[in-house]
């Protein structure tokens, strides 16, 4: 006797569907179905199987939900504080003051869940994040249901929550011993950036996240006085040095690269280490252009993240994929560079390459994840419609995110969040604000 197949536990049925591998494809007449928190199905709507639910979605464009690929969630609460200021000046004179004022477990609780609800709302699904007190960060990604890389930080001096390297390495093993197995949340080791970390602490680091298999998360050449102080004192560029530490390779992610010289291109493309881009945060900190398109060219994994809230000053992953794409024409000089369908590649797929989740997101094929993000495309600002990717990265705002899933749970329906209360999100952010400026 044949085995009966169980209804899909939901179809879906938009407009347009880009499945953004194959690369380029846009399909109507489409439908997507999940199953178990899985896409299970995917073809023309009229040879769609059985489901125990249909979704017609009208002038929406389903792809996979975006990844945020670098950021400080918590430092949300740090919106605005200290704007129009060089890199070093902002962090030295204002932003490490104040974290070592307010961040604490209270804090990084409140301010992770703004930031996923933020990035939620503007159709991210996955995001990575680079902030004290990880534990808790980690409980709130767990609680609202969005899929996250948590990289602990590791500095060569004391932080929130950690007093030494080495406590915060103790801290990295047994959350990752806790966390192996969770089916949304992945921990990653996060040394800070060449100068704020030493050989010793990187080689200790190397040997532990060889023997976890765990990712690295860093920022690396993010300004040219900071690769210039490092030829000065030590004789060799910090991507050269990361390499005779051995810590280049695929399970990197380098993070800024807005100074990438022949020999750094050689070594990227070598070690097959991705790079995070983020261009708005380097744009409003003057920290220079990382040369998107020379990398993709090359072959070099090109992801794309946002930064903290406090440098950004938002977490519009849309919004920064339309900036990197005008960016890349400009900085390459070619009006071809980085079109609209790579662009939101390297905002969904380049993004689950660059965090290792590849195999499980990022595109949407057959046994993935059901991430996904349902973008309205009925609007003024996108008529006529000649091309739905290029509408979407050219004309089309956050604001456009109607329904979000991460694992086949809809997290975002018709712009309200199902498991978050954003009024009261909102109120919580207002009454940090005011402590913050003293006013409480």
């Amino acid at each position: 006797m044949p085995t009966s197949v169980a209804p899909l536990d939901l179809l879906l049925v938009p407009t347009w569907l880009v499945p953004v591998e194959p690369a380029g494809v846009v399909l109507e007449g489409h439908a997507l179905g999940l199953r178990d928190g899985l896409i299970a199905w995917l073809g023309p709507r009229e040879r769609a199987p059985a489901a125990l639910q249909v979704r017609e979605l009208h002038d929406c464009l389903l792809c996979p939900g975006l990844i945020n690929a670098h950021g400080h969630a918590a430092m949300s609460l740090f919106r605005g504080l200290a704007d129009d200021l060089p890199l070093m000046t902002w962090l030295r004179e204002h932003i490490w003051p104040a974290e070592g004022r307010w961040v604490d477990p209270g804090f990084v609780r409140d301010g992770t869940d703004l930031a996923i609800a933020e990035q939620l709302k503007g159709g991210i699904t996955c995001f990575a994040d680079m902030y004290f007190f990880p534990r808790e960060a980690c409980e709130q990604v767990e609680q609202s249901g969005i899929r996250a890389q948590v990289a602990v930080p590791l500095l060569d001096f004391p932080i929130p929550g950690a007093a030494t390297a080495d406590d915060a390495l103790h801290q990295a093993i047994e959350l990752f011993g806790e966390l192996r197995h969770h089916p949304r949340i992945t921990i990653a080791l996060g040394p800070h950036a060449p100068y704020t970390v030493g050989d010793e602490t990187l080689e200790k680091i190397r040997v532990i996240a060889d023997q976890l298999d765990a990712p690295l998360h860093m920022h690396i050449h993010e300004t040219a006085s900071e690769v210039e102080q490092a030829v000065a004192e030590h004789g060799e560029r910090p991507l050269a040095r990361l390499a005779r530490l051995g810590l280049l390779g695929p399970s990197l992610q380098a993070v800024h690269m807005t100074q990438i010289s022949d020999e750094d291109l050689a070594l990227l493309v070598e070690s097959n280490t991705s790079v995070i881009h983020c261009p708005e945060s380097n744009l409003k900190l003057a920290s220079g252009f990382c040369p998107v398109e020379r990398l993709w060219q090359a072959g070099v994994n090109v992801a794309i993240g946002t930064d903290g809230a406090a440098s950004n000053n938002d977490l519009d992953l849309l919004g920064e994929t339309r900036t990197a794409a005008l960016l890349a024409k400009a900085v390459a000089g070619s009006a071809s560079a980085l079109d609209a369908h790579r662009a939101l590649r390297m905002a969904t797929l380049n993004g689950a390459r660059a965090l290792g989740l590849d195999a499980q997101i990022g595109s949407l094929e057959l046994g993935k994840a059901a991430d996904l993000v349902a973008f309205d495309l009925s609007g003024l600002a996108q008529q006529p419609v000649h091309d739905p990717v290029s509408q979407l990265i050219y004309a089309t705002s956050r604001d456009c995110a109607q329904h979000v899933w991460v694992a086949g749970e809809q997290l975002l329906e018709e712009r309200r969040l199902t498991r978050m209360d954003e009024a009261a999100l909102t109120a919580m952010a207002r009454a940090w604000g005011a402590r913050i400026a003293g006013k409480e």
